[in-house]
């Protein structure tokens, strides 16, 4: 399961979610900026205020690495 937290004008979100869609992984938005336990659950997890934070499979990615992302996916 992929998990993604965002915010609605977050530039490098929009690439992420792209990213999976185009590649037909299925993943979950996390609002954060409408959800602040779901913020607070964020920076717990990563230690990160920024988004897009991203979850895959229990592993954290921070920001829209590709590298990062892939070598997830593929564990």
């Amino acid at each position: 399961m992929v998990t993604i937290y965002t915010t609605t004008h977050c530039p490098y979100c929009k690439m992420a979610k792209d990213y999976f869609t185009d590649r037909g992984v299925a993943y979950r938005e996390v609002n954060v900026e409408a959800d602040d336990e779901a913020a607070a659950e964020m920076i717990r997890k990563s230690g990160q205020m920024g988004v897009p934070v991203i979850e895959v499979q229990g592993t954290i990615v921070v920001g829209f690495d590709r590298d990062a992302i892939e070598h997830a996916l593929a564990a």
